[in-house]
């Protein structure tokens, strides 16, 4: 690391924006529970909705926050490692390789909402199919995935960190989590939705904003000719190793390939095992959350491909310009591969201001995406270890306890784990090309838990392990046999990973399957639309035939009811001593209705037609598998196979597309969401202005009785 490129900003503003902007969310979100809490029935006490945000959640917040969960720091700093290293074709494929998984994942939130509607994590689905052991191993590759995630991103993080501030990288790992812990117990999944709302809307004015400075008012580079001219001047210089004639401008890159191979099995593993993007079916509508995935996946393709198109060719530009952080060396692999080329590219085209934009937006993406993660991970410790094992017959209030205890236990755990890392030498480039190999094989056996009636408890667990080993064998001999001796970088080079990552995922996928058949058998779904039913609800739910779940996971439902009904009864003013209908709040009847409202989230899923249902799921379908076919294969491989190097005219609409895209995926990650709930955050200022305005009539009233 260049000491250039350390000292951009002075320290104290490494410490401002990680403890400053951290801690301003969580005041924020402070006062937002605060309102939710008093003049709404969406309490953040309730476990149904801290955990599951009480099933309501419209589509386009639901995009948003897949957009947030899966903007990691790897999704900043890794696009633009291989726009360095690849060219064009980097940011193509590490967009393309994906957003596959968000568009698939859209057919598991569909069948989820179909065969376990009242689930509060997938690993309940897990337990009430197969049983404990099962449970246990899928337990284990979710965990594993959510602490490599976590450790990720404030490895990640606080690498920039560092080089933009020169703040003490331990420092950073362990301050970048504080203010999110604090931020999501106060508020829940709710809280998480709505910060990952707005830090979405920054993140997206802040690429906007690189993109227009650099392709059109920057002295450096100003316009996508003068880019083109000066990626055409560094591939002279330093031609890429298996590009079409060493060329930044095509997607004839052959490591790029290899490396989007890399990306759809890592990228599977980790949106197919982390309870954060299955939170986000279950908190969604039944009917929409196939469209919520959908135009999730769209928007987040915009993110690493306009940024890394960006920034990322704006360092390989900027190489031998004198302003750059390490001229007139180039910037070390190990720079390159802790995620430091956006960084350098910031701070050469814009200064301290630069330096400052993507600071900001970094903490942006790691403090969004931890929360997803903290909440996903505090579900698991609460539902599939506490209630499950520990007191199955835990109460609300106890489950709500347990999920703040957990919530900073994860938060302190991939912080260490992250420092672990920094330590050994483990960088953000090396954990995210081994991360697949290591939950890859239980891909499959969990996407086949809630969709194929034929999956068996020995074919789950079987695809699971031996894709484990699978994994580990392929990476470790392709290694050996191609580089001779097994170190951290020789087990970070694109063929061991790409060996790894395809030998787990299609060993689980092979496995599973033919195991499962040889003793076939076809399992109920009835038994996993129960869970978390409580009797009240079986009854008055014909769509459900089965008998309630086991103790272990439906206890505190019954008490939530409780809750629930003591909830419709009126409440007082605050302030008045009598019960009579004058002294009922100003927002009764708001609150009234919001109950109902949450009532029918709650049951939405067994009242939702079928038929929609099933129309959702055939959505679910067709655009994932299109939309698959398009990115993969229709748009890149013709341009491969032809050997294509862009003309500066191609390269200047390439670049214009980019941005269009960004554009786009902006109303749908920042305007769609305001415009969806409009309405209920109108209803709720009037109720506070009726609420405030009875107060003070009724103090006035009160003086004014005095006085006499």
């Amino acid at each position: 690391m260049s000491s250039a490129g350390s000292t951009t900003l002075p320290i104290g503003a490494g410490y401002g924006v990680v403890v400053g902007v951290g801690f301003f969310f969580a005041f924020v979100m402070m006062g937002v529970s605060y309102l939710q809490n008093r003049y709404t029935l969406y309490s953040t006490k309730q476990s149904e909705e801290f955990n599951t945000a009480s099933r309501s959640v419209k589509p386009g917040l639901i995009a948003s926050g897949i957009v947030s969960a899966w903007t990691w720091a790897a999704t900043l700093l890794q696009s633009s490692t291989v726009a360095y290293t690849y060219g064009v074709a980097g940011p193509f494929w590490y967009a393309a390789g994906a957003t596959v998984q968000i568009l698939m994942f859209s057919i598991l939130a569909c069948k989820v909402k179909q065969n376990a509607p009242r689930c509060h994590t997938y690993l309940e689905i897990i337990y009430t199919r197969y049983g404990v052991a099962t449970h246990l191993v899928f337990m284990f590759f979710a965990l594993v995935t959510n602490i490599l995630v976590g450790s990720q991103l404030l490895l990640g993080g606080s690498a920039v960190v560092t080089s933009l501030t020169g703040m003490n990288v331990y420092a950073a790992i362990f301050l970048i989590p504080t203010g999110v812990c604090t931020y999501v117990i106060l508020g829940g999944l709710r809280a998480t939705f709505l910060c990952d709302y707005s830090h979405t809307l920054i993140l997206m004015i802040v690429i906007l904003y690189f993109m227009f400075n650099v392709y059109s008012i920057s002295p450096l580079i100003g316009s996508p000719s003068k880019m083109y001219d000066l990626l055409k001047e560094a591939a002279i210089k330093r031609p890429v190793t298996g590009n079409q004639d060493g060329s930044y401008l095509t997607l004839k890159s052959n490591y790029a390939l290899v490396f989007g191979v890399i990306q759809l099995c890592s990228g599977s593993g980790t949106v197919f095992l982390d309870q954060a993007y299955w939170q986000r079916a279950i908190a969604s509508r039944p009917t929409t959350a196939v469209r919520a995935y959908i135009l999730g996946g769209l928007a987040w393709f915009a993110i690493p491909f306009g940024f890394a198109t960006t920034l990322g060719l704006s360092t390989v530009a900027l190489t031998d310009n004198p302003r750059f952080p390490t001229y007139p060396n180039v910037p070390t692999s190990s720079e390159i591969s802790a995620g430091l080329a956006s960084a350098y590219a910031a701070s050469t085209l814009l200064g301290k201001g630069g330096a400052v934009a993507l600071l900001i937006v970094l903490f942006m993406a790691v403090t969004s995406c931890a929360s997803a993660e903290l909440i996903a991970v505090s579900s698991i410790l609460t539902f599939d270890v506490y209630k499950a094992y520990i007191k199955p017959t835990a109460s609300p209030s106890q489950l709500i306890f347990i999920s703040h205890i957990m919530i900073c236990v994860f938060g302190l755990t991939m912080a260490i784990f992250a420092c672990i890392w920094n330590a050994i030498g483990i960088d953000l480039g090396w954990l995210f090309l081994v991360m697949g190999l290591l939950i890859g094989g239980a891909v499959f056996p969990t996407a086949f838990s809630v969709t194929w009636r034929g999956q068996t408890k020995v074919g789950a667990i079987s695809g699971c392990l031996s894709g484990l080993a699978a994994g580990l064998i392929a990476w470790l001999a392709t290694a050996k046999q191609y580089y001779g001796k097994l170190t951290v970088e020789t087990t970070g080079l694109e063929y061991p990973t790409l060996a790894g990552n395809l030998a787990a995922i299609m060993t689980g996928l092979i496995i599973s399957v033919v195991i499962s058949l040889l003793k076939p058998t076809t399992f109920d779904w009835d038994i996993t639309r129960a869970i978390n039913t409580a009797p009240t609800a079986v009854s008055s739910a014909p769509s459900i035939h089965s008998p309630s779940s086991p103790p272990a996971l439906s206890g505190p439902e019954k008490e939530n009811e409780k809750e629930n009904e003591k909830a419709k009864e009126p409440r007082q003013n605050p302030g008045s001593g009598s019960g009579s209908e004058s002294d009922m709040p100003a927002n009764h009847n708001f609150r009234t209705v919001q109950y109902e409202e949450k009532e029918m989230h709650l049951d939405i899923a067994l009242a939702d037609e079928p038929s929609k249902l099933l129309a959702a799921f055939k959505l679910a379908c067709i655009a994932s598998f299109v939309l698959t076919f398009i990115m993969d294969f229709l748009v890149p491989m013709p341009m491969f196979f032809s050997h294509h190097v862009f003309s500066k005219g191609f390269f200047t609409a390439w670049v214009v597309g980019s941005f269009i895209w960004v554009f786009c995926s902006s109303f749908v990650s920042a305007i769609l969401p305001i415009w969806e709930t409009r309405a209920f955050f109108g209803e709720l200022v009037k109720e506070i202005v009726k609420d405030l305005g009875a107060r003070a009539r009724a103090e006035g009233g009160g003086g004014e009785g005095g006085g006499g």
